[in-house]
């Protein structure tokens, strides 16, 4: 059972008791609990936890849990917000794109689906994958250094950008790297500084959602530049440029997210090229450089390593290869544009904590961090091989164009079809297959958040890193299948596994 179903249900039983106590009873111990719902002690302290933030439970430590006395009596007012519609847009005639923020792009990879729910729609590593051991003891060694509460460089702690600047390589020093809180911060903090609101930036198509909402929610408007399987198309780049006038490009050269796709030798050169002519920014998202697979080989080096001139601001991330809640990341650059990025973040955020900043330094200086690279490379490429051999085996009607040898995820083109069950899954029938997929006991992640403009076509997004194991994702897929055929999808009830 999967830990968040474990918490869900005793907490449900525990409010279910409640009433078995006079305020101020004491429950019983959280030995007791353990034993008597079979459950671990984690689970029954994060139960307890949720209890206590929903006010029926005070917990006190050494003492235990107490029923908590009841809630100051009477209904609270209430109130009308309906101003708010006119606050929020009486100025937005005047505005070059609207400021309403859409998050359900992001939305989709970060919501836990329900309790038995297998979930092809993760965007982080299962928890079997995540070195929790090692972040632990990382955290607790860095908990002890001197001045770990001290207020840190607005840059980051300077061995930290070092060894951040030692990943990227070529001639990137620390002094050219600003710490962030993870890819996602570091990505808005790159929009922001490169582009004003109103105007255009070029996106690959499809891309990364959340970036989208970045992108949106700056005021700014994304200009799609199709991607193929070696990544961004040069001559379509160029007549992007030239049409927009845009001055930023966003790209992953690097196992795209969600095709897959790895910018190819030739393409690297040219696409630096073609943004310098055009007096244009390359933002590098470099995400998930450290997940790649076993079988993956030698990987081109990121675009900043091979950028003399500052047209690349390179973004890179912990997060992925770690934990959904090991937030470090980082911005690179080159020239007046790096003082720029500084000033922003600092105005938004002052500075990354430093005690998170020292356990990441703890974390990668450990013998435990190359062991656990070593891990994920190898557990990532057997979900993929179970993955694309399910669907090869049960699903040939989805096509798989691209199978990536890094990253955590496949990207399926729909059928067109013209008849049967296929006609249904056009760019329009997605949300009805990803809903019957649901009922079904499977989450997957539609396409059409992945693009800025109409997409071609129908597609789906499955993610092998969020899923336990190999049998799961053989059940996956079979659950898949009902959903695609139409024959039993709804029939077993979504929070029962096998």
């Amino acid at each position: 059972m999967h830990e968040r179903s474990s918490v869900a249900e005793l907490v449900e039983q525990l409010r279910k008791e409640l009433d078995r106590y006079s305020v101020g009873g004491k429950l019983p111990s959280s030995r007791a609990l353990v034993e008597r719902f079979r459950v671990s002690p984690v689970t029954v302290s994060r139960a307890l936890a949720q209890l206590s933030a929903e006010g029926l439970v005070v917990t006190r430590p050494g003492a235990g849990a107490f029923r908590a006395g009841p809630r100051e009596s009477g209904t609270a007012a209430v109130g009308d917000t309906s101003w708010q519609e006119v606050a929020l847009s009486a100025d937005g005639s005047a505005e070059p794109s609207p400021r309403t923020v859409d998050a359900s792009g992001v939305l989709v990879s970060l919501a836990s689906p329900p309790p038995g729910v297998i979930e092809f729609n993760g965007g982080y590593l299962h928890p079997s994958l995540q070195p929790e051991q090692a972040m632990g003891a990382a955290l607790s060694r860095a908990g002890r250094r001197p001045g770990v509460w001290a207020r840190p460089p607005v840059e980051g702690v300077p061995e930290l950008r070092e060894w951040f600047a030692r990943s990227i390589g070529g001639a990137i020093t620390a002094a050219e790297v600003i710490v962030a809180a993870g890819g996602q911060s570091a990505l808005t903090t790159a929009l922001r500084a490169l582009a004003p609101p109103g105007a255009p930036v070029l996106v690959e198509s499809p891309t990364y959602p959340g970036m989208l909402a970045i992108a949106r929610a700056a005021g700014l408007r994304p200009v799609p530049v199709p991607v193929d399987a070696d990544g961004v198309r040069p001559a379509l780049l160029a007549d992007a440029f030239k049409a927009s006038g845009a001055r930023v490009l966003v790209c992953q050269p690097l196992f795209q997210n969600p095709t897959g796709a790895v910018l190819s030798a030739d393409r690297r050169g040219e696409v630096l090229r073609i943004a310098r002519a055009a007096g244009a920014f390359v933002v590098e998202d470099d995400f998930v450089r450290r997940l790649a697979h076993e079988d993956a080989g030698p990987l081109p080096r990121p675009l900043a390593a091979d950028d003399p001139d500052g047209v690349v601001v390179h973004v890179s991330s912990l997060t992925k290869a770690t934990s959904p809640s090991f937030r470090v990341g980082a911005l690179a650059a080159r020239g007046p544009v790096l003082e720029r990025l500084r000033a922003i973040q600092v105005v938004d955020t002052f500075f990354v904590p430093r005690p998170l900043q020292e356990a990441a330094l703890e974390l990668v200086g450990s013998p435990a961090w190359p062991r656990h690279l070593r891990s994920v490379a190898r557990e990532l490429k057997n979900r993929r091989v179970a993955l694309t051999s399910g669907l090869r085996s049960r699903l040939p009607q989805l096509a798989l164009p691209h199978i990536p040898s890094g990253g955590y995820h496949l990207w399926l083109r729909l059928p067109d079809g013209t008849g049967g069950t296929s006609q249904a899954f056009g760019p329009g029938g997605e949300s009805a297959l990803v809903a019957a997929a649901l009922r079904a006991g499977v989450a997957v992640t539609p396409g059409r958040p992945y693009f800025s403009a109409e997409p071609p076509a129908g597609h789906l997004r499955l993610s092998f890193a969020g899923v336990a194991n190999a049998g799961e994702i053989a059940e996956g897929v079979r659950r898949l299948e009902e959903a695609v055929n139409g024959s039993t999808a709804g029939s077993r009830p979504a929070n029962v596994l096998p």
